[in-house]
């Protein structure tokens, strides 16, 4: 069984992984940024552990002995699905195996928005000490605040009893909220007009690409914080840097973008009003083993031809 694990791992997690498969396993690392090697390894593969590099239909076809996609996480948008189907290839993704990684990043991006600390970490090393008046008017606590968490799933679900049991007010949207969402369910635009923090949690899908436009935006709370750690796709960049421009939000903490890996010169990149990070929310090794453990079985149940977990297609 040759598998090909596409993503750079650490030596430590690749350490960990050799202990748990099989010694008639092959399994190939291949990072993600590296063509060539993808090539080299590509042909002959069986599983693809996959991340976030496209599967393509063209990528496909030029390997017939690929039998399972198995997403290393929870959105399929980067497997092209029919043509799976064409192929006859598995998709599998692990349902909350991120979960608590990226309430955890979450949470921290929004500590670090209420008190600017991605700003002000860059002033302190260019040797400002003291924080400006009109800075210092921007920080706030968390406490006492309304946080809007648009979607109402596995994340979603693990981070509002923190913000819950730090004194936050929180409010959710979602059409199909589910027994388990215990807080006030609104329509989105009342959720945005409440909300102090607008944090995203929903699925990229063509209802959802570029749900927050220029529109949508005008229904913030004036000052208010949009958290993005979802799918970039889901905002309207050029809306967005408007926003911020006309003051309706105050700052934007992005985790994901519209194109990614994003290029260094974009425009947001260059905002002090965005604190920006390279698509890391799921990323610990934590969540790895967890993932790791569900792709291992998965792939020797493939091996076996038994049913597969968290099959999507």
């Amino acid at each position: 069984m040759k598998v090909l694990f596409h993503f750079n791992a650490s030596p430590e997690l690749l350490a960990w992984l050799k202990i748990q498969v099989p010694s008639d396993w092959q399994v190939v690392c291949c990072p993600e940024s590296d063509a060539q090697a993808f090539a080299q390894h590509w042909p002959g593969t069986h599983v693809l552990w996959h991340v976030l590099q496209p599967v393509t239909a063209d990528r496909m076809k030029t390997n017939p002995s690929l039998r399972l996609v198995q997403k290393i996480g929870v959105g399929v948008n980067t497997i092209d699905l029919p043509a799976a189907v064409l192929h006859g290839v598995a998709v599998c993704n692990m349902p909350g195996v991120n979960s608590r990684a990226v309430a955890e990043m979450t949470l921290g991006l929004m500590l670090m928005a209420a008190r600017r600390m991605g700003q002000i970490s860059s002033q302190l090393r260019q040797g400002q000490w003291a924080i400006p008046e009109s800075q210092q008017a921007q920080l706030f606590e968390l406490g006492g605040k309304t946080v809007g968490l648009v979607g109402t799933g596995h994340v979603p679900r693990i981070l509002a009893p923190w913000l819950q049991a730090m004194g936050v007010k929180v409010i959710g949207h979602s059409r199909q909220p589910g027994p388990e969402w215990t807080y006030p369910n609104l329509p989105l635009n009342d959720l945005l007009v409440q909300s102090d923090v607008v944090s995203l949690h929903i699925p990229l899908t063509a209802e959802t690409h570029a749900m927050f436009h220029a529109k949508r935006f005008a229904c913030f709370k004036r000052g208010a914080i949009l958290v993005n750690t979802a799918r970039g796709e889901l905002v309207d960049e050029a809306a967005l840097t408007d926003a911020l421009e006309s003051g309706r939000l105050s700052l934007a903490c992005l985790d994901v973008f519209a194109q990614e890996p994003l290029a260094p010169d974009h425009p947001l990149l260059a905002r002090n009003d965005v604190l920006a990070t390279p698509h890391m929310a799921w990323l610990t090794q934590d969540m790895f083993q967890r993932a790791l453990a569900v792709a291992i079985e998965n792939t020797h149940r493939t091996q076996r031809g038994g049913p597969l977990l968290h099959q999507v297609q």
